[in-house]
């Protein structure tokens, strides 16, 4: 069997945060891919504005560097569950993972979950612990925990057989030991060299190329992404397309990319190993095998996976409509979220019985939150619902996500948690207690019990507290209410600008989220309420001058700060009758029917039905 000795594929997984992308910079700088004069950004390989400002991975990259005559493929992949769609594709473009761990914090959700995926696909690890220069580091002890990951998740015993590298990538050293780094990532290359296996060199024979990403280009249009598995393709061959629901189209290569550092490169031809995109199929999508027009055979399709969450988004009607926003029509918001489907896999989109409304689906709230904010910063105003969990019917019975939350706080706080998990129905797998006062507790929680929980949660344990979590599976439904707000909200029955006398009045009726000066139209919601039922309030009011003297006159007003929401907040902070309204300068909550009256002849109405 002959292999391509000259290149090696690799992905880079690890959990959120933990340093992929800060490793990848380190290799690509030490590589010598870029000119001594050429200016490089901190996280080169996250290239979209919201990626750099959270300092998280959203879309899978590829890069190349070349180390001693030989060409490393190396795939940056996102490290949260919403995107774990984008980590399972790459899984089958690669030979080989580096498993990055912080040496600090050790295992954590997702570890589990990109890991569990990579020795599903039988790929060779090599395992990265970073962060080796942090404060309290503890490479020994979570060694240890990597082994018993592996063990717990049936690798067979070539994969247990891993090299360890330690390595801090903000410093951009590597070695073999812990205790003393080397000046550069010399050992981490020489692994990857040494460990990962080299791609079969079948170019001879007849062509397969699946496609596992895909890009827009408003210039050459859909861009596949993929692996060439078998034989060789070139710029200008005539090819078949295998299509999903079985059909087959034939076009024409028009052009091929080859990854160089951060650039992409036309190429001529590219054989058996590489990894490419491939431009010249309008309709191309993942999972599709592109093959000689006279040799038709697919590859087995890629999983994607199913979204669990989902949302309306609906053309802005409130008040403000149209103030601030580019793009307001039903068409723009339309064309836009199809213009996401070209490539986002795990997003769906449909249509409802409102022209005005669409019910978009995707992974968690952070998916949809990104999607969102992208389009805010476009200039598209929009308002979305709650967002609730898709619940699907498996042989018979109604079943709904089921989440696996891991969740690392002091020991004090552990009691309270404990206590708001369990009215949110979770079941409590495993309890650790560290031995440093922090427990690490790990629970199954439906996953319409966590919409809303991480402000409870950072409440509940003064910010000290870390939840991460991951979908685990689809399981029956339990009845009754799981979650939710429980208090009701404060809503304005006037429109004009919050005034400091107005919130004075109120703000011991509950938490203000708008500050004095903020317009404020009818119905849109003001703060929280203390108590469970909604209560209409006058934010807008000023106070009468007379020209009596108050007897308190000297005195400075002071009100309490206000809570401001952030996007995410407002939208796990929603009730079934609200929106949230986005617009590229606010975010702001209202109630979907803005009038006092009417909302209360609704709720009349709907309790009425309930009765009967």
């Amino acid at each position: 069997m002959k292999l391509r000795e000259d290149i090696r594929n690799i992905a880079i997984i690890a959990h959120v945060d933990h340093g992929k992308t800060t490793l990848v910079d380190q290799l690509l700088k030490q590589s010598g891919i870029f000119r001594s004069n050429e200016h490089i950004e901190e996280r080169a390989m996250d290239s979209n504005d919201i990626e750099r400002e959270r300092g998280i991975t959203i879309l899978a990259k590829n890069t190349a560097i070349q180390y001693k005559n030989k060409r490393i493929n190396i795939l940056d992949t996102p490290g949260h569950a919403d995107f774990g769609g984008e980590v399972e594709r790459i899984m089958k473009m690669v030979d080989g993972v580096l498993l990055v761990v912080d040496a600090y914090e050790g295992c954590m959700p997702q570890t589990r979950f990109v890991l569990k995926k990579a020795l599903e696909q039988n790929l060779t690890p090599i395992v990265v612990v970073n962060k080796i220069d942090r404060d309290f580091a503890r490479p020994a002890e979570v060694v240890d925990e990597v082994i018993d990951l592996f063990i717990e998740l049936d690798a067979t015993e070539e994969q247990l057989e891993f090299p360890v590298v330690y390595a801090s990538a903000i410093n951009g050293t590597a070695s073999l030991n812990p205790e003393k780094q080397d000046e550069n990532m010399q050992s981490l290359y020489e692994a990857i060299i040494e460990h990962i296996p080299s791609p079969i060199d079948n170019s001879e024979e007849p062509l397969q190329f699946q496609v596992a990403l895909l890009d827009y280009n408003e210039y050459v249009g859909r861009i596949g992404i993929g692996r060439v598995f078998r034989g060789t393709m070139q710029v200008g061959q005539q090819v078949a397309l295998m299509k999903l629901d079985g059909s087959v189209k034939s076009f024409r290569v028009t052009k091929i990319f080859g990854f160089f550092g951060l650039k992409r490169q036309e190429i001529q031809e590219a054989k058996a190993g590489d990894l490419v995109a491939v431009s010249g199929m309008e309709d191309i999508n993942v999972g599709e095998t592109v093959c000689p027009i006279d040799h038709q055979e697919a590859l087995p399709v890629l999983r994607i996976d199913e979204p669990t969450l989902q949302m309306t988004f609906a053309v802005n009607n409130s008040p403000f409509a149209g103030r601030e926003g580019k793009y307001l029509t039903a068409r723009k918001v339309e064309e836009r979220l199809l213009a996401q489907l070209h490539t986002d896999v795990s997003l769906r989109v449909e249509n409802t019985d409102s022209p005005d409304a669409w019910v978009v689906s995707g992974r968690g709230e952070l998916h949809l939150s990104i999607l969102i904010e992208n389009m805010r910063r476009e200039g598209y105003e929009l308002q979305v619902s709650k967002p609730e969990v898709i619940v699907k019917e498996i042989d018979g019975v109604r079943c709904e996500p089921v989440e696996r939350v891991q969740i690392d706080v002091p020991e004090e706080h552990t009691g309270s948690v404990m206590e708001s998990i369990g009215a949110r129905k979770g079941e409590l797998l495993d309890m650790v207690n560290n031995g440093n006062g922090q427990v690490r507790l790990i629970f199954n929680v439906p996953a319409r019990g966590l919409i809303g929980y991480t402000t409870e949660f950072l409440t509940l344990t003064r910010g000290y507290g870390i939840i991460n979590h991951t979908f685990d599976s689809y399981q029956p439904m339990l009845s009754g209410q799981v979650g939710g707000r429980r208090n009701g909200v404060l809503v304005s029955m006037e429109s004009g600008k919050a005034s400091t006398y107005g919130i004075m009045q109120i703000e011991d009726r509950g938490t203000i989220f708008v500050e004095p000066g903020t317009e404020i139209y009818e119905g849109m919601i003001v703060g929280e309420n203390t108590r469970e039922n909604d209560l209409a309030v006058n934010i807008t009011k000023v106070k009468q001058a007379t020209n009596v003297r108050s007897a308190t006159k000297d005195q400075t007003s002071v009100i309490k700060k206000p809570r401001i929401l952030t996007l995410e907040e407002s939208l796990e902070y929603l009730n079934e009758d609200e929106y949230c309204e986005v617009t590229p300068k606010s975010i702001r909550l209202r109630k979907k029917i803005l009038d006092k009256n009417e909302r209360e002849k609704m709720a009349k109405k709907k309790k009425y039905a309930e009765m009967s």
